[in-house]
């Protein structure tokens, strides 16, 4: 028989974020069924930085992107992405354009 006084299962996960200026790697414990948004705001980022916004800002676990609604799992590292400044394709023809000039 089950009850309800179970012990919940908590485990380690990290969020991480990075602005321009600094990185931010903050590492917790989270209960078992905890999604990616309750784990970004029991992290405490937001607090530290007003400039995430999780309805513009993607985020990932280990470089691949996921729904604020996916459930977070022992050794998950949440990042949160920030808007490209610029298109990698055109930074790389601006390097090469450099480069070229350099020469």
């Amino acid at each position: 028989m089950a009850t309800d006084n179970a012990i919940p299962i908590s485990f380690p996960i990290e969020v991480a974020y990075a602005s321009s200026q600094q990185s931010w790697l903050i590492p917790f414990n989270v209960e078992e069924g905890t999604t990616i948004q309750q784990a970004i705001v029991t992290s405490g980022i937001l607090d530290q930085c007003p400039a995430i916004d999780l309805k513009t800002n993607e985020v990932g676990i280990f470089s691949k992107i996921v729904a604020l609604d996916t459930l977070v799992r022992a050794g998950d590292r949440i990042e949160i992405y920030r808007p490209l400044i610029l298109d990698p394709k055109q930074a790389r023809r601006l390097r090469a354009k450099k480069e070229k000039r350099k020469k």
